[in-house]
């Protein structure tokens, strides 16, 4: 299996209420509600965590099967990529600091 390297955009607005998360595109204002392992997925796209320690993590935290997991994380993934909400990559992604962010 090619290892995939996912990463949160900037062109998104994100909030975490009630333990899920509500984002929307900047783009084209696509909203989405993320349950649980939604968020857990999200929170830990930081482009440098391989979807496979992700998938891993999950499975420890929910104990979920680790093939149905892969199978869910990929396609949540794709969706979310489909809609340059999460960037995917076979290579660490490098993520910006904001200039307001590196003072």
């Amino acid at each position: 299996m090619n290892e995939k390297y996912i990463a949160r955009s900037s062109e998104i607005a994100a909030r975490l209420l009630g333990g899920e998360m509500m984002i929307m595109s900047a783009v084209d204002s696509t909203f989405f509600t993320l349950n649980e392992v939604g968020t857990m997925i999200w929170q830990a796209a930081d482009g440098r965590t391989p979807l496979s320690e992700i998938i891993r993590q999950m499975c420890d935290h929910f104990d979920v099967d680790p093939d149905i997991a892969r199978q869910d994380a990929e396609q949540f993934v794709t969706e979310l990529s489909q809609y340059s909400i999460l960037l995917v990559s076979d290579a660490p992604i490098e993520i910006p600091v904001p200039m307001s962010a590196s003072r």
